[in-house]
C-alpha cells in the first residue's frame, strides 16, 4: 500500500515511549568482498522508486529525502530536531499557533536563498484541491501559513492537532523554481532543487536515481560524494547482485539476508518498523464483504506461523495498523488463531461446505480473487499461506501475481496482499487506512471500509490533544476491528539490510512501510564516514 514522535512540546506523551528500538545488529562475515567502489560512493539496491520527486505531490512528507529538507526532521530515536528551522516551534497555549524562526543562510541547490516564502508556497500548494496530492487530508488541521520577514513562519490550525509538529518534517519545495510551473506535470516533478545534503544528478526510471553531494550544504558537507540508489524490484536479484558485488547494500527478506550469514565483509542491519502486511477485503465483493467472511478469516489465520516462517522470526502478529509493543496498542485485541471459531462463524452465517470444501451460501461461492506484487518474495509467501489458511477454513483464494499497473484497477472488488504503516502518531497511518470519505482515492482505505463508529472515532482522535480522550479514540477503532475488519491484518515486518563493512555512522530508526528510499541503514548518508 502506497500508502512512516513526538507531541505537541507542552505535551510530550508519545516521543520516548514509542522509540521501538531500531536494532543495528552486526552478522559476522566471510565469502565475497563487498562491492570494491570508491571510498566516497555507496551503491544501494532498493524494491520501489518514487512516482514523483516532488514535495508538493508527496515525496519527502516523512523526512529523509536527501535532495530536500523540512522545517523538522527525526534524529535516529525518533525525536524531533531542528532543520530548516532553527529551534522546535513556539507553540500557544491553545495549541493553534506554531511559530517557527528559521535557519540563517540556508540556500537551495542552485544558490538561491532559502526563506519563509517558500515554506508558505509549500504548505499552501499542497491544500490547493488542484494539486494531486494523495496526502493532503493529514494538513487538514491547518488553517492558514503565513510569513513574518524572510525568518519567520507562523501557522494556524483550525483545532488542537496534537502531532502537528511532526508533520513539518514535510520537504519544502522552492517557490522560485515549482512556484513558475504546472505544479502536478512540470519538470519539478522529476528534476527537482531542494535544500537538502545531495543534488539529484539523473534519474533513469525502473534502473536508479543518481546524487552527488552538495558542497555548500548547510550541515556539511557529506563525505559519500556519490550516491545511487538502484531500483531493483526483485529480492532475488537484488541478492545475486549484492552478493556479486554490484551493489554496496541492500534490503532483503530475512530468509534472503540469512543467506550473507557468515560473509565478514558484510553486516547486518535489522529495523523495527510499523511496515504491516495485510489483506484487503472490499465491500464491493459479495464475499469479502461479508461480515462473517471477515471475521472467519481474522480467526482461521495463523499469524505466529508466518512469523516464524515467512520472517525468520523477524517481525511480530498484526492485529491492525498499531504494533503490539506500540503504546497506542489497544491490549485484548489479540485474536487467536482458531479454525474451529472460524467454521463456527461461517455455519451460523449459512456458509455451508459443497461438495469440493468451497462453502456457499444462496448459490454464491465463497471465493474470491487475491493478489500480490510481482518480485515481492514477502508478499507472495503472506498471499500463499493466507490462502492455505482460508482453504482450511472452506474459503476459496485464487493468488495472483501483478503489477501495480495491473492490480490498481482490480483493488475495488479484488483483496490485496498490501502493506502500510507509518512510526509515531495514530492518525498517521489510520486516517488514510480506514476513513469512509478516502475510499478510492488512489491507494487510501483500498478496501472501501465504512464503518460510522470508526469514521467518528477518527476525527476525534485527530481533533483532540487531551491524551485521554485520543486513547479511548484510538482504542475504540481497533476493538471496531475487531467486531468488522475490512482488512486481515497479517504481520509487521521488520527491515533487514544487508550492507557492505566501509563506512562508519551506520544506524536505523523506526521505519515506515515505504522503506529502502528514505529509510534504512542510508538514512543518514550525509553523516558516513569511510572506514580508514
Amino acid at each position: 500500500m502506497a500508502a512512516r514522535t513526538i507531541r505537541r512540546a507542552t505535551a510530550a506523551i508519545l516521543t520516548g515511549a514509542v522509540a521501538l528500538t531500531a536494532a543495528a545488529c552486526s552478522t559476522p562475515g566471510g565469502g565475497a568482498a563487498g562491492a570494491a567502489g570508491p571510498k566516497d560512493s555507496a551503491v544501494v539496491g532498493i524494491a520501489y522508486e518514487p512516482e514523483t520527486l516532488s514535495p508538493l505531490l508527496g515525496y519527502g512528507k516523512d523526512g529523509n529525502s536527501k535532495i530536500f529538507d523540512g522545517l523538522l526532521a527525526f534524529d535516529a530515536d525518533m525525536k524531533l530536531k531542528p532543520a530548516l528551522a532553527a529551534a522546535l516551534p513556539t507553540i500557544s497555549a491553545d495549541g493553534l499557533t506554531y511559530t517557527y524562526r528559521l535557519r540563517e543562510g540556508v540556500r537551495f541547490s542552485d544558490g538561491r536563498p532559502f526563506t519563509a516564502k517558500d515554506v508558505v508556497f509549500t504548505y499552501t500548494t499542497i491544500l490547493d484541491p488542484k494539486t494531486n496530492n494523495p496526502s493532503r487530508t493529514e494538513l487538514d488541521a491547518l488553517r492558514s501559513v503565513r510569513a513574518v520577514g524572510d525568518d519567520t513562519v507562523v501557522f494556524t490550525l483550525k483545532y488542537p492537532y496534537a502531532p502537528f509538529a511532526e508533520r513539518t518534517v514535510l520537504a519544502i519545495a522552492p517557490e522560485h523554481i515549482a512556484g513558475r510551473q504546472d505544479v502536478n506535470t512540470g519538470p519539478f516533478t522529476t528534476r527537482p532543487v531542494g535544500t537538502g545534503p545531495y543534488v539529484l544528478t539523473g534519474w533513469s526510471r525502473g534502473e536508479k536515481l543518481t546524487f552527488t553531494a552538495n558542497e555548500h550544504y548547510w550541515g556539511g558537507a557529506p563525505a559519500v560524494k556519490r550516491f545511487t540508489m538502484a531500483v531493483v524490484k526483485d529480492d532475488d536479484v537484488r541478492a545475486t547482485r549484492l552478493r556479486a558485488g554490484d551493489l554496496d547494500a541492500a534490503i532483503l527478506p530475512p530468509a534472503l539476508a540469512a543467506g550473507f550469514k557468515g560473509d565478514k565483509a558484510r553486516r547486518t542491519y535489522t529495523a523495527t518498523t510499523y511496515d504491516y502486511r495485510t489483506v484487503t477485503l472490499p465491500s464491493h465483493n459479495r464475499v469479502a464483504g461479508d461480515p462473517a467472511i471477515r471475521r472467519a478469516l481474522d480467526l482461521a489465520v495463523d499469524r505466529q506461523a508466518m512469523v516464524d516462517r515467512i520472517l525468520d522470526g523477524a517481525g511480530k502478529p498484526a492485529y491492525g495498523p498499531v504494533p503490539t509493543d506500540s503504546p497506542w496498542f489497544a491490549k485484548g485485541t489479540e485474536r487467536r488463531h482458531d479454525l474451529a471459531g472460524a467454521r463456527k462463524i461461517l455455519d451460523k452465517a449459512g456458509w455451508k461446505p459443497g461438495p469440493d470444501g468451497v462453502r456457499v451460501k444462496n448459490g454464491v461461492r465463497a471465493a474470491f480473487p487475491l493478489w500480490y506484487l510481482s518480485g515481492d518474495k514477502l508478499r507472495q509467501d503472506h498471499a500463499l499461506a493466507y490462502a492455505s489458511d482460508a482453504k482450511k477454513a472452506g474459503i476459496a483464494l485464487t493468488t495472483q501475481a501483478g503489477t501495480w499497473e495491473v492490480i490498481e484497477p482490480r483493488m475495488r472488488t479484488d483483496a490485496v496482499l498490501a502493506g502500510g504503516g507509518s512510526p509515531g502518531d495514530p492518525d498517521f497511518d489510520q486516517y488514510l487506512l480506514l476513513k469512509s470519505s478516502v475510499a478510492g482515492d488512489g491507494f487510501n482505505n483500498m478496501a472501501s471500509y465504512a464503518s460510522p463508529v470508526v469514521d467518528r472515532a477518527l476525527e476525534d482522535g485527530r481533533r483532540t490533544d487531551d491524551p485521554a480522550e485520543r486513547r479511548a479514540a484510538y482504542d475504540t477503532i481497533q476493538r471496531e476491528l475487531v467486531k468488522n475488519p475490512g482488512y486481515t491484518f497479517l504481520t509487521h515486518v521488520d527491515h533487514v539490510y544487508v550492507v557492505a563493512d566501509r563506512w562508519d555512522g551506520l544506524s536505523t530508526q523506526v521505519e515506515p512501510h515505504e522503506h529502502g528510499l528514505g529509510s534504512g541503514p542510508w538514512w543518514n548518508v550525509e553523516d558516513w564516514k569511510p572506514k580508514k
